[in-house]
């Protein structure tokens, strides 16, 4: 029981720092949020701004892991389905380690449809597929549970914990992704973002490898 508690507590961290990740990650578009403030010069652009970014983040989060809370199959096929979604997860970070280049489509958004761009960055990066494996393991249903039992369970609980998930994660990134906007915006301003910005690509792709390596791990673990 303490082992169980234990697993699912770390899940939920897991969950939370991937959030705050996201945040920090200039790639999620809090410097977008920065540059709309500054261009209206009010400071309730800025708010306004991670709000849509936060809307658009969340869209594609749920977007990925709802599909999952309706799969029925889950119910026979839970650990090879977590081991795929694992592996999933682990081939893109490796392709995102060769493919340093930008999807070609998130430059045609205008910054202005901020939720828009925030939902297209998300997905393009893999985002909520980072979210799968963690969510599976939330998900796992237990020894006790079979047949119709289970398959209720699962179509029950399953889809609000998805809701949650995707909640919980995209108000750790929206926290983390406000944090820097704010402290850029009124204290170090766009010229120091250009001085000193940071490339989080090689951080990114790795991120999903060790991600998808949890989720394997955590599957085996768990039958």
């Amino acid at each position: 029981m303490i082992s169980e508690l234990t697993s699912e507590t770390a899940l939920w961290g897991a969950v939370i720092f991937s959030g705050l990740y996201h945040g920090i990650n200039p790639g999620m578009g809090w410097p977008l949020a920065v540059s709309a403030a500054l261009m209206e010069r009010k400071h309730t652009a800025l708010p306004k701004a991670l709000a849509m970014l936060a809307i658009g983040h969340f869209a594609a989060m749920i977007g990925i892991l709802l599909p999952f809370s309706m799969m029925v199959v889950l119910v026979t096929w839970e650990v090879e389905i977590r081991i795929a979604a694992g592996a999933l997860v682990i081939a893109m970070g490796i392709y995102l380690l060769i493919n340093r280049r930008h999807p070609k489509i998130l430059a045609r958004v205008h910054p202005a449809r901020l939720a828009l761009w925030s939902f297209l960055a998300a997905t393009a990066h893999g985002a909520g597929l980072m979210l799968v494996p963690i969510y599976l393991g939330l998900c796992a249903i237990g020894a006790d549970q079979s047949g119709h039992l289970a398959a209720q369970s699962l179509m029950g609980n399953n889809v609000v914990t998805a809701f949650t998930v995707a909640a919980v994660h995209t108000m750790s990134m929206t926290l983390a992704g406000g944090a820097v906007a704010v402290v850029i915006y009124f204290w170090l301003g766009l010229k120091f973002l250009s001085r000193t910005w940071f490339n989080l690509d090689v951080v990114w792709a790795v991120s999903l490898v060790l991600v998808g390596a949890f989720g394997i791990y955590s599957a085996y673990s768990g039958h």
